[in-house]
């Protein structure tokens, strides 16, 4: 099940959003905090006194302070780990090597999957008609996971550049793949990232919405996807 909302032009390239798009992000997430914290817990007995939810709170005050921190996700993490050490009350050193190690196992926890075999073959077979690239807010390794084979490059936020829906990592991405920007087709999971970012940023975009039907897309206003789909797999008819 298809709907197409804008007329769509030609498509020089596809970009993917990762998480949620091309995989449920939602458990690996969720087992990379429960690893990093188990490692927190198990190095660093005073951390023993905090939970996740004090983490999280940490990690918001930090980005209310330094809103650059809220697009790095890897930069927010280890600023967060080494204040909430230094807030335990560990030396300077050990929380500047505790929080890399900390991060470090997050990072390794959130990479170790393998996107699903059927994803594989759909980018494999579209990358065939078009160069695909990732645009992704997230710090998946895209290599570990799979993704090195079928997507030319992959784009994070971070250093300068701002997360979606800021346009930099779209006029980046066209700039690289040296197409106008209108070319580029965006797939993406979320409406207030990916639709939002793309339409902004002058490029298309391709809802993947598995709610497809129930969400009300006038109460968006204008920025509507080209075109909305419910599983990812719908591209292969479309695209293919």
């Amino acid at each position: 099940m298809a709907q197409i909302y804008l007329r769509p032009r030609a498509y020089q390239a596809i970009s993917f959003d990762l998480d949620d798009t091309l995989y449920d992000n939602g458990p690996i997430i969720r087992g990379a905090e429960a690893s990093l914290l188990q490692f927190l817990h198990q190095t660093y007995s005073e951390t023993r006194r905090w939970q996740r939810d004090d983490w999280i709170k940490l990690k918001t005050s930090l980005i209310q302070n330094q809103p650059e921190l809220g697009h790095d996700t890897s930069a927010a993490r280890l600023i967060m780990l080494e204040q909430g050490l230094l807030m335990l009350g560990y030396s300077r050193e050990h929380a500047e090597s505790g929080a890399m190690a900390g991060l470090n196992c997050f990072l390794h926890k959130r990479s170790d999957f393998t996107v699903p075999r059927p994803v594989i073959n759909l980018l494999r077979d579209l990358s065939h008609k078009y160069p695909l690239i990732g645009i992704t807010n997230g710090n998946v390794d895209a290599e570990k996971i799979g993704l090195g084979d079928v997507l030319d490059f992959v784009l994070h936020p971070g250093e300068g550049t701002l997360m979606k829906p800021y346009p930099d990592m779209f006029y980046n991405a066209c700039r690289r793949l040296d197409i106008p920007l209108h070319s580029l087709l965006h797939v993406g999971d979320s409406h207030a990232s990916d639709v939002m970012g793309a339409r902004m940023a002058g490029c298309q975009s391709a809802w993947l919405n598995p709610s497809f039907g129930r969400d009300k897309l006038h109460r968006f206003g204008q920025l509507l996807p080209h075109l909305e789909i419910q599983d990812i797999h719908e591209l292969q008819e479309l695209l293919g």
